[in-house]
Order: structure tokens, then C-alpha cells, then sequence
């Protein structure tokens, strides 16, 4: 095969790797569900409503240490949080989740419908859209499949909704002074370090200075 050919055909091949399906895999979002994220939603920033639905404004990337996607998806589908959570039990019964979880070979699933409130990130879920990607450890670190598969993913949801921050989990509480930030409880808080700084570097040389604000400066309550 000639050189050139070779390239365009690489080139093809590469653009075409990750698939632009989304796969339809939804947790449990029955009426308890709904009750559950109505209640958080009034408690945690003192917003009533009749439906849990956000106006999204930011993307939130995480990983999930378990080491599969199946594992995940039972950890995220029953409407209540697990006692086992012990660290994030007194700000409520709703379980945990995220709109979105990308397996290690790059497939995209949707949990949840996007607009509504998933609990994934402390003080933003009210305007943040999560992702997950399955892994995250020494072991098990995130994948290329999984980076390409974020990329496209940010890039379709940004086209959706106009958003303005892409942020990795680790970096939540650089917005404790921000508009956005509605958590009451000021002792509320946990440390994150998904998906790390090399992901997130690595996400964000893909989009220009142009498709997302700066993230805030380091806020201090001192």
C-alpha cells in the first residue's frame, strides 16, 4: 500500500474507532427515585420543584475504581443509597449515580435521562451533567478507548446545551465561591482525586480556549 494511502487510511480508521452510539442502559428511576431527588435538591440548595430537571452548564468527568462496567451499573441502579456510604449518608437517602458511564473499550451508556439531576458531584448536580468511566486504578487505569469516548461525548453534549465548564470530579471545590455552588451545609464536603490531573490534561487539549471558561481560582474560606 502507498505511504499516503496508508496515512488516510490510519487517519480514517482512527476517526471511526470509537462509536457515536449512545447505548440506552437505565438505572431505576421510579417515583422513589424522583421523591429522593426532589427532597435533595430542596435540602441541598433550596430548590423546589415538581420534577427534578437541570438546566446544564457544566460537564463533570469521574471514575469509578470498580473494575466493571456491570459492577458499576449496580452500584448506581437502585433508587437509595448504600449503608456502606457511610461518608455521604447524612446528606441523604438518594443514591449516587451519573448520566453517563463509559465502558473501558469506549461504549457510552445513558443512565438517566440527561436533564435530570443525578447526585455525582457535591454542590453543582443542580446544573452538572457526570460522567463515569469505569476503572481508574494503578491497575485498571482509564483507557485511550475511553478518552476518545469522552471527547465525543463532551463535544455532543456541549453542542446540546452550550455549556460552560468541563471539569474532572477532583476539581468541584473550586467553585465553593461561585455562582453556581448551592450546597447548604458548609461541613459538607469530600476529597475527590478523579480522574486526575493527566486525564483531564490530556481531555481538555481537545477542545479550544474558546468551547469552556476558565475554571475559578482557588477559593479559601480563611
Amino acid at each position: 500500500m502507498p505511504l499516503a494511502l496508508m496515512v488516510v487510511f490510519l487517519l480514517f480508521f482512527c476517526s471511526c474507532e470509537v462509536s457515536r452510539e449512545i447505548l440506552y442502559k437505565p438505572i431505576q428511576f421510579d417515583k422513589e427515585r424522583q421523591e429522593l431527588s426532589l427532597q435533595y435538591m430542596a435540602e441541598r440548595y433550596g430548590m423546589v420543584r415538581d420534577t427534578p430537571v437541570i438546566e446544564p452548564r457544566m460537564i463533570v468527568i469521574h471514575h469509578t475504581v470498580i473494575p466493571t462496567m456491570q459492577r458499576t451499573y449496580e452500584v448506581f441502579y437502585r433508587p437509595k443509597l448504600s449503608d456502606s456510604r457511610t461518608e455521604i449518608q447524612g446528606a441523604g437517602s438518594l443514591n449516587v449515580s451519573s448520566q453517563f458511564l463509559v465502558d473501558r473499550d469506549g461504549s457510552i451508556y445513558r443512565l438517566m435521562p440527561e436533564n435530570f439531576m443525578a447526585r455525582h458531584v457535591i454542590g453543582l448536580n443542580h446544573c452538572a451533567i457526570g460522567i463515569e468511566n469505569v476503572g481508574g486504578t494503578d491497575d485498571l487505569p482509564l483507557t485511550r478507548a475511553q478518552l476518545k469516548a469522552n471527547i465525543w461525548l463532551v463535544n455532543y453534549l456541549n453542542e446540546k446545551y452550550g455549556l460552560e465548564y468541563l471539569i474532572g470530579h477532583h476539581e468541584y471545590r473550586l467553585f465553593e465561591a461561585h455562582e453556581l455552588w448551592r450546597e447548604t451545609d458548609s461541613t459538607y464536603r469530600t476529597v475527590k482525586t478523579d480522574p486526575g490531573k493527566k486525564f483531564m490534561r490530556r481531555l481538555r487539549r481537545h477542545f479550544k480556549n474558546g468551547n469552556f471558561r476558565p475554571l475559578p481560582k482557588p477559593y479559601s474560606n480563611d
